[in-house]
């Protein structure tokens, strides 16, 4: 489901599942990256990134896409919260 869809609360039709579908399953052949390796990664990254931030865990979503530049990794991480007690150096702020 499209963020613009997901924002306004619409229900994609089925056509377009189906192509979001068949774009993912053909990004994951073309860069050779199992579910399983995806299961793995997704696993890793909410365990790295709640260390830091509080996370809901359960809508996290992992996947491959493809764009004009090439295959990436997307991430779609809620944020519940920051942790309590670590600020950023003044440097960064």
């Amino acid at each position: 489901m499209s963020f613009i869809n997901r924002l306004f609360g619409r229900s994609p039709d089925s056509a377009h599942v189906a192509k979001e579908r068949l774009q993912l399953v053909l990004a994951h052949d073309r860069t050779s990256i199992s579910p399983e390796t995806l299961d793995l990664l997704k696993d890793e990254i909410i365990s790295v990134i709640s260390k830091h931030i509080e996370i809901d865990r359960a809508h996290v979503e992992v996947s491959i896409s493809r764009g004009a530049q090439g295959n990436r990794l997307v991430a779609d991480i809620p944020v519940v919260g920051v942790r309590g007690g670590r600020r950023a150096p003044r440097e960064a702020r």
